[in-house]
């Protein structure tokens, strides 16, 4: 074993930079994050419009500029948080680097390893910087996510690694050549775990209706002007109406209140120590219907114990034993079923001469002892023939939950004549929370499928056990197809798989998404990276192999298979309130550009001065859209954002501009009416519609939710009762008939709109 680096050897090369200090990117700088926030096409836009308001008319009325300072703050602030827990989580989940220094065998995190590091690798270990093979025993790594080949590759002395793949098999050790940026890991850790919203399916429907706004902003924004003009409004109050005019045509909101509703998703999940590596996995939470779960680690508990040693017929118990325990003694780094087969027996004085790796293709490892042969040990049927009866009683044992293995003899370590010389059963206790985890995704209409490399009456036995529908008609992943089209027939309509390789896995995963399923997938080990990244969402769990956790969108550091209700209801949460927000934000944008076009047709001074739409937009959307937008939901989310969205604000909108020009225009035939009087009327109405549009989309009603609507009612009636906060909003009521105008129009509008019947997206239960 080389000696490696000294300490001082170590401090030379940190302090010439040659250190692997690529810093976990979990989150955008704080300069991004502030550019982000503030730099904004929106914010831009209402900058000017405040800016002209406070050229042409009151300060007063320029409240709206408010919103920038706002919106930015809370936003910043909210991702700020949400980094500050990423990087805090990232730290944890972090596998640890094993290195040679001063002679010694340390465990380091990757960011400190130094160039000519020795570092030693075992199973399922990430490849954590580029490097050349020293040594390797039965060493193969696999190199998918880099090349696409499923196969894993054999190393050898003098061999390169390069970070980003990871060991499938043996182990062995690798002198470190290019560290940090120079290595491939600073490119891969680039593309993953960023705060990002760009691969968004939520972000570019929001987008969508952003660019659509902004093309319908200036013309209907010209249009205004010049009809206010003609109108023979003064200048001061064709800008000042025109402004009032456009501003509720921005959403600005509705992007603050996403990123947030993200963002504190985030949050909500790293307090329950779930990693979330990409923030749009948080989307992709609400919108899976099909999880894919391995047995062992997540349905299992991770350790498994030694039940018993059947010795057949022939075969001396002691030398069933020793065998195994030699076979066990040659891995370098056992799996968790050599582990516990090793936990079980007593030492012994067996040295392996040649041997050959476990790995989950394989399922198989074996060894040659010189003199006392060679002994391989793994799954029955591999190693041995269907015809040979020992896999009849390894199947009566499997049926019955529990791991079994069987031990042969052979010529060789490459021969297929083995005899069978004992049975090994494996015990593996069932997580006390899989039933209850496994009902609640029943209950939510998510389609739970077992894929798993055990026996497949194993699999099934444990998956009746946690309640599993389908589990008593498993499927044998040798028995797969390799036709696309039918693979995709038999992982949609079966739920058991066992004897599935890592290639299968990954196959399985890609055909239910070809097929318009979302698919989860849980996995915590080597065998399950293929799949966790072929899937749109991969879970893996904390105390899964260092491939898992990296490759993995979430990270349950707790490594329990009951926290994904929460992750999922986390989820749908963020999604289902989002597109309650929308639901406002784009009635608003609808309302605001036909009232601009019917004023604008009809040459009448615009009904509403800034302060009005101030006041309206603050207490039927701003602060109700930030208590909805993290307000508790469990209903999945659905496909079609976008058109539901305009299902519903596309007529609301229609109603709510419909019935405020109606009372405007009636007030306005009233010659001995002031046009204050007019516009405090038509302030009125678009409330009371608006308020009544805000009330569908809080459905269904619970006591804090009717506690805020009854807060928002209550606050527009303080300002128009109050005389001082009357007079700053310039609403004035002298004529009770335009009050009962206002009121009359009001409840025709709430009666069309309960016509429609138009249920608002993302009204589920609450």
């Amino acid at each position: 074993m080389p000696e490696g680096l000294t300490s001082a050897e170590v401090a030379e090369r940190v302090a010439a930079g040659a250190v692997n200090s690529v810093r976990r990117r979990t989150s955008r700088p704080l300069r991004q994050v502030l550019r982000a926030n503030l730099v904004t096409r929106f914010n831009a836009l209402i900058a000017v419009l405040c800016g002209l308001v406070l050229i042409f008319g009151q300060p007063i009325d320029a409240g709206f500029g408010l919103v920038i300072v706002v919106n930015s703050a809370v936003g910043v602030v909210q991702e700020l948080r949400a980094r500050k827990v990423l990087d805090s989580l990232a730290v944890l989940a972090e596998a640890p680097v094993r290195v040679r220094r001063d002679g010694r065998e340390l465990s380091i995190a990757s960011r400190k390893v130094v160039v000519d590091d020795v570092v030693l690798l075992g199973p399922g270990e990430e490849v954590p910087v580029d490097g050349t093979v020293r040594d390797s025993d039965g060493m193969e790594i696999d190199e998918s996510l880099l090349t696409g080949e499923a196969e894993p590759v054999g190393k050898q002395p003098g061999s390169e690694v390069r970070s980003g793949t990871f060991v499938a098999a043996g182990s062995g050790l690798f002198t470190a050549t290019r560290v940090g940026a120079d290595s491939y890991a600073a490119r891969l850790v680039a593309a993953a775990s960023v705060f990002d919203l760009t691969d968004s399916e939520l972000m570019r429907g929001i987008n969508r209706f952003l660019r659509l706004v902004t093309w319908i902003i200036v013309p209907v924004g010209a249009l205004l002007v010049v009809r206010l003009f003609l109108a023979g409004s003064s200048v001061s109050d064709a800008v000042v109406g025109s402004v009032a005019g456009i501003v509720p045509m921005i959403p600005e909101g509705l992007v603050l209140m996403t990123s947030v509703a993200f963002a504190v998703g985030v949050i909500r999940l790293g307090r329950h120590r779930c990693l979330v590596q990409e923030l749009p996995a948080v989307e992709v939470l609400a919108r899976v219907d099909t999880l894919c779960i391995d047995k062992t680690g997540t349905l299992t508990e991770p350790g498994m114990a030694l039940k018993e040693v059947r010795p057949l017929a022939g075969v001396a118990p002691e030398t069933v034993r020793t065998a195994l325990v030699a076979l066990a003694g040659a891995e370098a780094n056992p799996n968790p079923t050599m582990a516990a087969i090793a936990a079980g027996l007593s030492d012994t004085g067996w040295h392996a001469h040649e041997r050959i790796p476990f790995s989950s293709t394989r399922k198989f490892s074996g060894a040659t002892f010189g003199e006392h042969g060679t002994w391989l040990v793994g799954a029955p049927e591999v190693l041995l023939p269907a015809s040979d009866p020992v896999r009849s009683s390894a199947d009566e044992l499997a049926a019955g939950g529990l791991r079994v293995l069987v031990l042969a003899q052979a010529p060789g370590l490459d021969s297929h004549e083995r005899a069978a010389a004992a049975l090994v059963v494996v015990e593996q206790r069932i997580r006390a929370d899989a039933p209850d985890t496994v009902r609640y995704l029943a209950a939510q209409g998510i389609d739970v499928k077992v894929v798993s490399g055990d026996n497949p009456a194993t699999v099934a036995a444990i998956a009746r056990k946690v309640g599993v529908p389908g589990a008593d008609d498993p499927v044998d992943g040798r028995s797969l197809t390799q036709d696309p089209a039918a693979l995709a027939d038999t992982a949609a309509g079966r739920a058991v798989f066992g004897r599935v390789s890592p290639q299968q896995k990954q196959e399985m995963v890609s055909t239910l998404r070809s097929r318009g399923r979302t698919v989860a997938m849980t996995g915590d080990g080597v065998n399950d990276a293929l799949a966790l990244t072929a899937a749109d969402l991969g879970v893996a769990m904390g105390s899964g192999s260092p491939a898992t956790r990296t490759v993995a969108k979430i990270v349950l550091l707790d490594d329990t298979f009951s926290a994904l209700p929460r992750v999922l209801a986390e989820g749908r949460r963020v999604l289902g309130n989002i597109e309650r927000v929308a639901n406002l934000y784009l009635t608003k944008t609808v309302y605001a550009l036909l009232i601009a076009l019917l004023v604008g047709v009809a040459r009448l001074p615009f009904p509403f001065l800034p302060r009005h739409i101030t006041l309206v937009g603050t207490l039927t959307i701003g602060v109700p859209s930030f208590f909805l937008a993290l307000a508790p939901t469990d209903e999945r989310a659905r496909p079609g954002f976008v058109p539901r969205v305009l299902r519903f604000a596309v007529p609301a909108g229609l109603v709510a501009a419909l019935a405020t020009f109606a009372a405007y225009a009636i007030g306005r035939r009233n010659t001995a009416s002031s046009l204050a009087a007019d516009r405090s009327t038509a302030t009125l109405t678009l409330f009371l519609v608006a308020f009544w549009i805000l009330a569908l989309v809080a459905r269904p009603y619970t006591p804090w939710r009717l506690g805020l609507l009854a807060a928002m009612a209550a606050g527009f009636g303080v300002v128009a009762l109050v005389p001082g906060l009357r007079h700053v909003a310039a609403l004035t009521f002298p004529d009770p008939r335009d009050t009962l105008t206002a009121a009359g129009v009001s409840v025709l509008a709430a009666l069309a709109l309960l016509l429609l019947r138009h249920r608002p997206a993302g009204a589920e239960r609450g």
